[in-house]
């Protein structure tokens, strides 16, 4: 039985969870659960999972969920608050499999110490991977941890590959393994067919409507701008130890294939499924075995024609940000990331225009794209960097990009 520790367990990525353990209870046992302040979904959860330790990173609703715990005879779960407390949990030895859903930046350390503690880590906070690169990649060789994507692209990737490549995720030698390329495949989200300059008048509502995944508000900006699919660009990079120019994006409006591998003989290998996060979450649990999702399989007979298209860089800009950033260092991906996070967040509070997350996001990457980034502290003391430059330009609504990077672009046609 595994012994489970879920960062994050409130969110969609802790609640698909859940749903696949439920399914299992002869071979999973949650162990430990964090969230931030839904206290309500947490105290069900408790009820439900009776775990040991839960964390509430708030501290005022670490106390309000203790509360109601002591009121319904559940006082002997421990409730811990903060982010140490975060990584506390995911290093501690009673748990063998963490689930490292925590959404953004704020999952790097404690995603760090499971790798660290050598468990088996379920990675669906790219943003980890995405900041630290090459420097997480090092932990899991260096303290044997077994690192298994989350991400239905990644999963899907994962699933397309060869055994041996597999078993070395992070150093795994793709073109020895006669591939060539690998497919990322997106849906392009809610406006690819809206008009490029219809898009500055977007609302976050409209943003966070997904055509085909139930996502967390904060993804689903992202999926409309593509900058989901730039962070899993940068993930893949790392993840599959393959050159950025041998990634390549399509746009796959569906979501039905979830990614593909293209051999060198010029076979290409597809995962396919309906799109629902519980497949790839119990691909992972239980690998290499094969366990029921709940997840009713694909029906072709009923399944729309599949079409795929190239992505245009003028509508998605914040994508050709992520690729260039890929190729430009770590100092790039890590200032990228926070200040996507911090833009992001200004959208859906209404601070700003939709068109200004790219914005935004690509003047802190050219204040900070020099930054070398050599410890796990660098990244922290880069990231707090930007956030406060970003927030700086909400406040300020300074949003000007240099006349030379338009210029750019424009000669280039943002391919």
């Amino acid at each position: 039985m595994r012994k489970l520790c879920i960062l994050g367990s409130t969110g969609s990525i802790g609640v698909n969870t859940l749903d696949v353990v439920r399914l299992h209870p002869d071979m999973f046992s949650v162990v430990s659960l964090s969230a931030n302040t839904r206290v309500d979904e947490m105290l069900a959860q408790c009820q439900e999972f009776t775990p040991t330790v839960v964390v509430m990173v708030n501290e005022t609703s670490a106390s309000q969920l203790e509360e109601k715990l002591q009121n319904i005879g559940l006082g002997r779960i421990i409730v811990r608050s903060g982010p140490q407390a975060l990584v506390d949990i995911a290093r501690e030895n009673t748990t063998d499999t963490v689930m490292a859903a925590i959404v953004g930046a704020s999952g790097l350390l404690p995603t760090m110490a499971a790798v660290e503690a050598g468990k088996r880590v379920l990675l669906a906070n790219k943003e980890a991977l995405v900041t630290s690169g090459a420097l997480f990649i090092d932990a899991v060789e260096k303290y044997g941890a077994e690192l298994l994507p989350i991400d239905s692209e990644h999963n899907a990737i994962f699933q397309c590959l060869p055994s041996i490549a597999q078993k070395s995720l992070g150093r795994c030698d793709l073109a020895s393994n006669g591939i060539s390329k690998i497919l990322l495949t997106g849906s392009g989200g809610p406006f690819r067919t809206l008009p490029i300059e219809q898009l500055e008048q977007v609302t976050p509502a409209q943003a966070c409507a997904h055509p085909n995944w139930d996502m967390g508000r904060k993804i689903s900006v992202d999926s409309a701008t593509m900058m989901n699919k730039g962070l899993e660009f940068i993930e893949a990079k790392w993840l599959f130890n393959i050159d950025p120019d041998d990634i390549k994006v399509v746009l796959h409006p569906q979501s039905t294939i979830h990614s593909m591998v293209q051999y060198k003989d010029g076979s290409v290998i597809a995962q396919m499924g309906n799109p629902d996060m519980r497949t790839p979450i119990a691909h992972a649990l239980a690998f290499p075995d094969r366990i029921d999702s709940g997840v009713e399989p694909l029906d072709f007979f009923n399944t729309k024609a599949f079409e795929f298209e190239e992505v245009d860089y003028q509508k998605y800009p914040n994508l050709k940000l992520a690729i260039n950033a890929c190729k430009s260092g770590q100092g790039a991906c890590t200032a990228l990331n926070a200040a996507n996070e911090i833009a992001v967040d200004a959208f859906l509070n209404e601070k700003i225009k939709f068109t200004d997350i790219a914005k935004i996001n690509e003047t802190s990457v050219n204040k900070f794209v020099s930054e070398r980034v050599t410890s796990i502290d660098d990244v922290v003391t880069l990231d707090a960097s930007v956030r406060e430059f970003s927030r700086n330009l909400v406040e300020n609504h300074y949003l000007q990009v240099s006349d030379e990077v338009v210029n750019k672009d424009k000669r280039e046609g943002c391919n």
